[in-house]
């Protein structure tokens, strides 16, 4: 048996989505859907009942899940002692995070990574970290590098990788938002326009402050993803907040300024991997898991 179809089958079987796992899988959705085909035809059983709209996993297909997943298994396991005198850890693992996360906490993960595991393969995406427990959840990618939400989802399982504080930061060019807050000891903050994320757990802490300073939020755009609300800020359109560490990688934070005054009142969040549950004995994920562990035990 194929063992490409039987990779095809289980990230189908993950997503119940054709889009999705041919997305996983580096393929066209119709050449997903004819493997497939080929595999049922092979053992003889349809494993997947699918019309225009839903993909769902027969009985034989729930059953045939176990199989895929240890026959994979058993030939990971026949390739290493038959190439390597040593056990070694094979698979692929698809990553989501922020431009900011890439090489912020993301490169030195992978550094160990191909130091300790050259076998194991990465398919990086990134994005706005809005999104990035979402793609997990829905199956689009294996990993991602998140914030810790305020609740975190059951299915997910979360190891921390480092912290970042929310700054509110303001332009440094004179503007009238500069204008307007060197003009008085007493920022009126319902008076200033800002640059606030679409989504996501720094939009919540946005407004939560905005609540509790009884502000009136005026805002001038919305934006997915921080490392442009910097530059959107650096132009002098308005004040936002964003991770320090977004700040702080940014080739743009000479032009701006951090606004003190509101800086020690907002609270930060809790950076770390993201996985489904069920997926983190993985042999590959775990590796990554386990450095990324490592790495925050060094640091601490």
């Amino acid at each position: 048996m194929d063992h490409k179809h039987l990779n095809y089958f289980l990230a189908l079987a993950k997503t119940l989505h054709f889009a999705r796992a041919s997305e996983l899988c580096h393929i066209s959705a119709p050449t997903l859907s004819r493997n497939i085909k080929q595999l049922e035809e092979e053992v003889g059983v349809v494993l997947f009942n699918r019309d225009n709209r839903t993909v769902k996993l027969t009985r034989e297909g729930e059953s045939f899940i176990e199989y895929a997943n240890a026959t994979l298994a058993n030939w990971h396991r026949f390739k290493a002692n038959v190439q390597e005198p040593q056990q070694h850890v094979y698979g692929n693992v698809s990553i989501y995070c922020s431009v900011t996360a890439s090489y912020s906490f993301l490169h030195q993960i992978l550094e160990q990574l191909r130091m300790q595991h050259p076998y194991i393969e990465i398919t990086l995406n990134t994005g706005d970290p809005a999104l990035a427990i979402n793609r997990v959840l829905d199956g689009h990618e294996d990993m991602a590098i998140a914030a810790k939400p305020m609740k975190l989802p059951g299915q997910i399982a979360f190891t921390s990788v480092g912290y970042s504080p929310l700054v509110l930061i303001a332009p440094k060019i004179v503007c009238p938002i500069s204008e307007k807050l060197s003009a008085s000891e007493q920022i009126d903050w319902s008076d200033l326009e800002f640059i606030v994320a679409e989504q996501g757990l720094s939009r919540q802490r946005l407004e939560q402050w905005w609540r509790k300073k009884n502000i009136h939020g005026r805002i001038y755009a919305q934006v997915a993803g921080h490392e442009a609300m910097v530059s959107m800020v650096s132009l002098g359109l308005g004040i936002a907040m964003v991770p320090k560490i977004v700040l702080d990688n940014s080739p743009l934070k000479d032009k701006v300024q951090i606004v003190s005054d509101a800086e020690q009142t907002i609270a930060g969040f809790e950076i770390g991997l993201a996985v489904l549950n069920k997926e983190r004995h993985d042999p590959a994920l775990n590796a990554i898991w386990s450095i990324a562990q490592s790495l925050t035990q060094q640091a601490i």
